[in-house]
C-alpha cells in the first residue's frame, strides 16, 4: 500500500485565527455564566453576611428554620441568644439567621386588610 503525497503531508500549523474563533464560544459562556449566576450569588452572600454582622438587642430575626423572636443577647461572632415565647429563650447560630427586623419595626399588613380599611373610609 502505498501512501499518496497529498496524504503523507502533515496537517498546516493551524490558523491562530481558527484557533481563536473556536474558543471564543466557550469564553462567551462563562462571561454569560459570570454576570447571570456567579456575581448575583456573590451580591447575596455579603449582604447576608453584613445582616448577620449588624444583629444587635433588640432586634427581630427570623431563623432559616421558621423561629421568630426576640434578640436578649449576643452571646459571641457566632451565636446570638433570642426569646420565641415569654421565658423561652434559644441558642443560635448566626449565620442561620435568614432575615432581622429592627426594632419598632412594623408587621407588613395584608392588602386585604388594607383594601377595608379603604372600603370602610368609601362607606362613611
Amino acid at each position: 500500500m502505498f501512501i499518496t503525497p497529498a496524504y503523507a503531508q502533515a496537517a498546516g500549523a493551524g490558523d491562530t485565527n481558527s484557533m481563536l474563533m473556536s474558543l471564543l464560544p466557550f469564553a462567551l459562556i462563562f462571561v454569560i455564566m459570570y454576570f447571570l449566576i456567579l456575581r448575583p450569588q456573590q451580591k447575596k452572600v455579603k449582604d447576608h453576611a453584613e445582616l448577620v454582622k449588624n444583629v444587635r438587642r433588640g432586634d427581630t430575626v427570623v431563623t432559616s428554620g421558621g423561629l421568630v423572636g426576640k434578640v436578649t443577647k449576643v452571646v459571641d461572632d457566632d451565636q446570638i441568644e433570642f426569646e420565641i415565647s415569654d421565658g423561652v429563650r434559644v441558642r443560635q447560630m448566626r449565620s442561620m439567621i435568614s432575615g432581622v427586623r429592627a426594632k419598632g419595626e412594623p408587621a407588613k399588613e395584608k392588602d386585604s386588610a388594607k383594601e377595608s380599611a379603604k372600603d370602610d373610609a368609601a362607606a362613611k
